[in-house]
């Protein structure tokens, strides 16, 4: 009987890690952060599913969504202003993404011993360096959980451990991002496609609208 219940304890141990690993590797859900730059706060989803990834905010009276992959070779950013009946999808060509590629930070990154807990996640800090403008930044990662890794998470694949709260640059602005939460739950369908309402235009024709920026 002794032994019985040594296994089934062995077997029960064995089931909880099994789960504990399932959970730790997240494949669909969304991301919710908390976004700083230029001084102002929004919140901001990520949806993903797979290698999918659908970035969603606003800016002023914009609705911003930014479809990416993480192939690196699939960039739409679509811009929805209800109070001037505009819908438009800037689609990236091979060209613009190359082009987009060579404006990214590029990190090289140093561990630390600190540590702390955020948003429920036992987080570490990480010192990153960017190669290009010299800039320094901490970023916080866990270990705890892990997603694919989207706009604002990819360039920090590498640097060991899934990216909680950091800085970073986005087209040479430095944005400050905290995560708020991340929840398993389905992506709905169409969420990583371009609606048919939406005009496509190109990337430069969107930098000229938004006085290029």
């Amino acid at each position: 009987m002794d032994n019985l219940k040594k296994v089934a304890l062995s077997l029960a141990l064995t089931a909880i890690g099994f789960a504990a690993n399932a959970q730790k590797n997240i494949t669909e859900g969304v991301i919710t952060y908390s976004v700083t730059a230029n001084g102002q706060q929004t919140e901001a989803k990520n949806y993903f599913k797979g290698d999918s990834s659908s970035y969603q905010t606003k800016q002023g009276p914009a609705d911003i969504k930014i479809l990416s992959n993480q192939k690196a070779d699939f960039l739409v950013i679509l811009v929805d202003v209800p109070v001037a009946s505009m819908k438009k999808a800037a689609v990236a060509t091979p060209a613009d993404m190359e082009q987009m590629k060579d404006r990214e930070p590029s990190y090289t990154s140093t561990p630390t011993t600190e540590t702390q807990t955020i948003a429920g996640y036992k987080c570490k800090k990480v010192q990153v360096k960017d190669s290009k403008s010299g800039s320094n930044f901490d970023v916080w990662v866990t270990n705890d959980v892990n997603t694919p890794s989207n706009n604002l998470t990819k360039y920090f694949t590498n640097i060991g451990g899934f990216p909680v709260k950091f800085s970073t640059l986005q087209m040479g602005q430095k944005i400050d991002v905290t995560l708020k939460s991340i929840s398993k739950e389905k992506v709905k369908p169409g969420t990583f496609s371009i609606p048919a309402d939406f005009d496509r235009i190109t990337i430069q024709e969107l930098m000229s609208m938004s006085g290029g920026r």
